[in-house]
């Protein structure tokens, strides 16, 4: 009988395990969690090679290789793109459950479909953000029948409390599933080309506990040794002692160096190591070697990270000098690829610290962000002073980003570094010297931040200097930093209000100039804001075209949304054309993938509709107030809890907005926001009267007038009128207060002209909507359009409302006595 072939990369899936992967197919989420080594990868690439020999479908393959949100993110992207998904190449990396829940809506849109779609993460473990796993659990909730996510991790991330909200959403797959028992690892030894005794597959299950790599490297010492090594080996000395040191020495030292990669190209490989045969010697490796594969798309490899790990031990025993060479050609490769976080990296690990600051500023602070601020403040630290002093264009990314990290102390030290290399540096063009002074006197303006004085004088300063635009700046950025209004970041203080818009008109030509127009139109939208706050409604609509105009095209849609939050305020007290329904602005932004302007849209929403008392168009993160789950920047959180206090009120909430009062007008003063503590006081105020505390609410009351007054700010108490009615006739009365109660008494007489007839109350408000664009003759597909609804909604919308109405008779007829209802009075 011949002599059975070894064959030792056989795939061998037990009938047990065939069988428990068999549920994946019918569950949103699947987990395979077991230790390193046990067959994880291997077993979901098996069951998927076989779904897709008997189903279409199409698989997204995602390897997870550090805990980098960042660099996960980019690994998401072109997973998907490999897929043939590209709906995600521009899409922001949501850092919070508002933005989840984006992704989520937009994956489910995207992917939903007759073909199976499957989504493989591999190596979740090194993940350690609890966030994403938070979002597989809502996206799991959310997803399409097609789509099912497959997870694979050492360890266990599904919080139980989520394990039983899902039920039979989720299946898990453990250990014991993918150990072999006594009877496959006869079978598997057998498939291999191995024959051993009963005895010795008892030994080796004894000692391997059925782990498939330890089977694997015990087999493979028997293949060459003809016995089973010994069990006081660990995995790491057998998995050395059996896949590295049996290689010529060329070829360790190849696997130690490219060990380090995550994947690599043969490019890569040939430009890393300079080996001119790294094709060849791939191909031996994968051909011989389990533990390194060529992935789907042929051209990119991957080690297993046992394989990985024993390369690495490997490399660190390299001579110094050939670990510095190596770590610097792989930084040199991600950077002109640029991948500048990997490149950063090997730089900083190779101890070449002018290649990192070289990286630092072609990056100009943007993927830096996503680092620990620690592990900044660490390269700064061992990086030698003479080198930061060769690159001054970093030290400018650098102090940008240490003041966004509010280090603020560092930041200072970085100038004064900047200040001293540019003496030292006499042969500098007065050209170069004068754009890095400007960009230091760009930067320091943000300690300054809404002290319009202060702030012009460092613009200007860096105006005149500059012949550039900044490096540390990008104009893609938002400038409001999430708030929906330019007036709430910049008044100050009471009486000021003419002043701070003269000076921020002079102020902001030369910000544009050197930011290539960041921000553009902000002194234009700030002057609209302040005549709406004067009631000057004609003013406002006026300066507020003007603002549109400015910014038009610009596609800083941040400035826009402060302008239509202004529009939709205004719309309530005067006749103004409407550019964008709240629908059809948020559609816009959608498309736009940005969580921060999404956020400003449902604050700006939230308002508008809670000052009309229409609860149920807030939207859910203002109504169910979810403020605590997304990651606002600190200057534009006052302004959200401030809306966030509108919606309490209306919701009668009135002990919650009386209990934060205190806390957000200590904010508010810390920062200098005059007009978000103006609106606070009035909602308090407000709070206290509904809650029958009379004495309180007019004490308050007072405080927000007298603040007010200088500036003859009339409407936030116009826009809070039908609580503030009954208090105002009880102060005394002034010149003032008749100028809050006059466009006050105009608004109640426009809110009754506006009110629909009594014989539509049993109608929600949407279907209200629909009965006004139906008495306009719309199609019910126009109205599907207009409204961002299906077709067949609006029919179940249209036969509801006949109902209620008790219309009927036939389609044209209905319509008739629909329009005779609506002109009724009330």
């Amino acid at each position: 009988m011949p002599k059975p072939k070894w064959n030792l990369n056989t795939i061998y899936i037990s009938e047990r395990l065939q069988e428990s992967m068999r549920p994946i197919s019918r569950c949103a989420l699947t987990t395979v969690v077991a230790p390193m080594g046990y067959g994880k990868t291997t077993a979901v690439n098996w069951y998927l090679e076989q779904q897709a020999k008997v189903h279409s479908l199409r698989i997204v393959r995602i390897s997870v290789y550090s805990d980098n949100l960042a660099i996960f993110w980019k690994s998401v992207q072109d997973a998907f793109a490999r897929a043939g998904f590209d709906f995600l190449r521009d899409y922001t990396c949501p850092t919070d459950v508002a933005g989840g829940g984006l992704l989520a809506d937009e994956l489910c849109h995207e992917l939903a479909g007759e073909i199976a779609c499957y989504i493989f993460i591999d190596d979740f473990h090194l993940l350690m953000d609890s966030r994403i796993s938070d979002f597989l659990c809502t996206l799991a909730n959310r997803m399409p029948a097609n789509v099912h996510l497959i997870v694979a991790s050492r360890d266990r991330f599904l919080p139980t409390a989520e394990t039983v909200r899902l039920g039979g959403k989720v299946y898990q797959i453990g250990t014991e599933q993918l150990r072999l028992n006594y009877t496959e690892l006869a079978i598997y030894a057998h498939r291999c080309g191995t024959e051993l005794s009963d005895a010795q597959v008892e030994a080796l299950l004894y000692s391997s506990e059925g782990w498939f790599s330890a089977v694997y490297l015990n087999l493979l010492t028997f293949s060459e040794r003809g016995a089973l090594p010994d069990h006081d080996s660990d995995i790491y000395t057998m998995f050395t002692a059996a896949m590295i040191e049996p290689l010529p020495e060329k070829q360790q030292e190849f696997l130690a160096v490219m060990g380090l990669a995550d994947e690599f190209t043969v490019e890569m490989a040939h430009f890393v190591t300079g080996d001119d045969n790294a094709e060849k010697l791939l191909a031996v490796l994968t051909e011989q070697n389990a533990f390194v594969k060529c992935l789907t798309d042929g051209v990119t490899f991957r080690f297993h990270h046992m394989m990985k790990d024993c390369a690495e031990r490997r490399f660190r025993m390299l001579e110094r000098e050939k670990q510095s060479f190596y770590l610097e050609r792989f930084g040199a490769w991600y950077e002109n690829c640029g991948q500048y976080l990997h490149a950063i990296t090997f730089y900083r690990q190779s101890g070449n610290y002018d290649s990192l600051l070289r990286v630092i500023q072609k990056d100009a602070g943007i993927l830096l962000s996503s680092l620990d601020p620690q592990t900044v403040l660490d390269d700064i630290a061992a990086c030698p002073v003479s080198t930061l002093k060769a690159h001054l264009p970093a030290l400018l990314v650098l102090m940008r980003r240490m003041f966004t990290w509010r280090q603020i102390p560092k930041m200072l030290e970085l100038k004064s570094l900047l200040l001293t290399s540019i003496e030292e540096h006499p042969k500098m063009s007065a050209e170069e010297c004068d754009n890095l002074l400007g960009e230091c006197d760009l930067i320091e303006s943000f300690l300054y931040y809404n002290d319009i004085s202060a702030m012009s004088r460092l613009h200007r300063s860096a105006s005149s200097k500059m012949s550039r635009p900044a490096i540390s700046i990008q104009n893609s950025g938002g400038w409001t930093f999430g708030s929906p209004s330019v007036l709430m970041m910049f008044y100050r203080a009471a009486g000021e209000l003419q002043s701070e818009l003269a000076e921020m008109g002079e102020c902001m030509p030369h910000y544009y100039k050197v930011t290539g127009n960041h921000g553009q139109g902000a002194e234009t939208i700030m002057r609209a804001e302040a005549d709406y706050m004067q009631g000057s409604f004609t003013d406002a609509y006026i300066t507020l075209e003007r603002a549109y105009a400015q910014i038009e095209g610009n596609g800083q849609a941040n400035m826009v949304l402060c302008c239509d939050f202004l529009a939709w305020r205004l719309s309530l007290y005067t006749d103004v054309e409407q550019r964008y329904s709240f629908e059809e602005r948020l559609a816009e932004l959608l498309r736009q993938h940005n969580t921060i302007e999404v956020n400003i849209w449902s604050a700006a929403c939230a308002y508008y509709h809670a000052l009309l008392g229409e609860t149920e168009q807030i939207p859910p993160v203002f109504a169910e107030h979810q403020l605590s789950t997304i990651n606002f920047l600190a200057p534009g959180k006052p302004m959200m809890e401030m809306i966030e206090n509108q919606v309490y009120l209306v919701q009668g909430a009135y002990a919650k907005v009386i209990g934060r009062s205190t806390g957000q007008l200590a904010v508010c003063e810390a920062m200098h926001y005059a007009l978000v503590a103006l609106h606070i006081r009035i909602q308090t105020a407000v709070a206290y009267e509904m809650l029958g505390k009379s004495e309180e609410a007019n004490e308050w009351l007072r405080r927000a007038i007298s603040d007010a007054e200088p500036d003859r700010l009339v409407m936030p108490f116009v826009e809070n009128y039908d609580y503030l009615n009954p208090m105002l006739a009880r102060q005394i009365q002034s010149d003032f207060i008749v100028k809050i109660m006059e466009p006050g008494e105009a608004a109640v007489s426009r809110k009754a002209a506006a009110t629909r007839p009594a014989v539509f109350d049993v109608l929600t408000q949407r279907e209200f909507e629909i009965v006004k664009l139906m008495t306009q003759r719309l199609t019910n597909r126009e109205i599907a359009e207009r409204l961002f609804l299906s077709e067949g909604s609006v029919k179940q919308y249209v036969n509801r409302i006949y109902s209620k109405l008790h219309i009927e008779g036939d389609t044209r007829n209905k319509r008739k006595q629909l329009a005779e209802l609506i002109l009724q009075k009330n």
